[in-house]
């Protein structure tokens, strides 16, 4: 079936009547005209479909992130005011954030409401980036058979004007994994460009959990038990000095919602 032209659905506006703009009547003052809902809705569609967000992530708003169910820890909710803070605040101040904290307690649910946010309410483009995927598209650019460069791929994650970078830190450390990530995050550095990051790896340097670990909190230990490497180790201290320049660092804590949710529904 072919596709309907933009025209042609916009002709069908009953409030525009297809121009893509429509009067304002101002009490005491002349009207004046302004861009009808019909063509922001459709600019709203076209920026999400290219913001690449995961399918298991389309249906993740703001709204809808709960920090009431039993067992919520109050970081959470502190967290979704941020992220609210955040959009209203957009691009007035451009700081990114970076949520950090264990698995399941809805990092990635935030960033993909921060950007659906954006686009519907004010048109900013954005783009989302599974870390891990990232890096795989660019090492198979390197196979002669695949028609995408590294360059190509890189270009919309350093351009785009918001980037939600998901997961940093998840593929294991090496020099070339090292010089990508630097790569990526001093090019958005210096364009003055927003980046949105999420990771499960505790903020600290490099070998901090190598020595004592008296000074830590009951949460930090926890999640220290699970795992022998820091955000430092995974993306050098350097890095994690430069994410300190670009976001506000927001910490949730708690349970795997998603491990509680399927127990309770099993």
């Amino acid at each position: 079936m072919a596709s309907v032209p933009a025209t042609q659905s916009a002709a069908e506006c009953p409030v525009c009547g297809g121009t893509g703009w429509k009067r304002v009547e101002l009490p005491g003052k002349a009207s004046r005209v302004s861009r009808c809902d019909c063509r922001v809705d459709a600019r709203a569609e076209r920026l999400l479909k290219s913001a690449r967000i995961p399918a298991r992530y389309e249906h993740c708003t703001l709204a809808d992130f709960d920090t009431e169910f039993p067992g919520a820890h109050r970081s959470l909710a502190a967290a979704r005011l941020a992220a609210g803070r955040f959009v209203e605040e957009y691009p007035i101040q451009k700081s990114g954030l970076l949520f950090i904290g264990p698995i399941g307690t809805g990092k990635t649910h935030l960033a993909v409401g921060i950007i659906h946010e954006l686009i519907r309410t004010k048109g900013i483009p954005c783009l989302f980036a599974d870390y891990r995927e990232l890096l795989k598209q660019i090492i198979d650019s390197y196979n002669p058979s695949v028609q995408a460069t590294e360059l190509e791929i890189l270009r919309p994650v350093v351009e785009t004007e918001v980037l939600v970078l998901d997961e940093l830190g998840s593929v294991k450390s090496t020099q070339w994994v090292w010089d990508t990530v630097s790569y990526v995050l001093n090019c958005r550095y210096n364009e003055n460009r927003t980046t949105i990051i999420t990771t499960n790896f505790l903020n600290l340097e490099p070998g901090a959990l190598q020595g004592p670990q008296k000074n830590f909190s009951q949460a930090e230990l926890a999640r220290a038990a699970a795992r022998d490497e820091t955000l430092g180790d995974r993306i050098t201290e350097r890095m994690r000095s430069r994410l300190h320049e670009m976001c506000r660092i927001i910490e949730l804590n708690g349970i795997d919602f998603r491990t509680t949710f399927k127990r309770q529904h099993s």
